[in-house]
């Protein structure tokens, strides 16, 4: 029996508005005024994140070796923990970017084109991750397995690409907060 069960114009619809409200939400940090948030120190949360992007990558990974295994009860629990790993990062990145203005990014030369590459693709596949994860996540739950499988496939890779790169975009940029 399926756990969800929506039908895929709801499911769309969700999905759609979902990702908007969190891509708007991403948007207003960066044009907004920042959020002084008294009493509390925030310089730690970008560290933070790239610990719960560099776990995440790691659950992706055991979640892949999991189903592949035929393990689907450990594959479903890890790639739930993903799942709540990417939203946390989401929180503490909401958090971090409403309080702190924006760091900017002081290497030269080739090294600057490096990471500038590397933050673009970041941060447009983080864009397109969020619908491709939602959905692959309601297709398994709703046990629609074929088009979970289909979606999956392409939700994968682009979801570590966009975790090992977020560990990187902060390991290049640290030098600078």
């Amino acid at each position: 029996m399926a756990i969800i069960n929506l039908s895929d114009k709801k499911t769309n619809l969700l999905v759609t508005l979902l990702s908007v409200v969190l891509l708007a939400i991403v948007v207003a940090l960066y044009l907004g005024p920042n959020i002084a948030i008294e009493g509390i120190d925030l310089k730690m949360l970008p560290l933070i994140n790239a610990f719960i992007n560099g776990f995440t990558a790691i659950t992706l990974i055991a979640g892949f070796f999991a189903i592949k295994n035929g393990n689907v009860i450990l594959h479903q629990r890890i790639m739930t923990l993903a799942l709540i790993l990417s939203t946390l990062f989401l929180l503490v990145y909401v958090t971090y970017h409403a309080s702190a203005p924006s760091t900017k990014f002081g290497g030269e030369g080739i090294i600057a084109y490096i990471y500038y590459f590397i933050l673009l693709t970041h941060i447009l596949l983080a864009i397109v991750i969020v619908p491709l994860v939602l959905i692959s996540y309601i297709r398994a739950f709703s046990e629609k397995f074929d088009k979970h499988q289909k979606i999956a496939r392409i939700t994968l890779p682009l979801w570590l690409y966009v975790s090992i790169t977020g560990v990187i975009v902060y390991v290049m940029i640290s030098p600078y907060y």
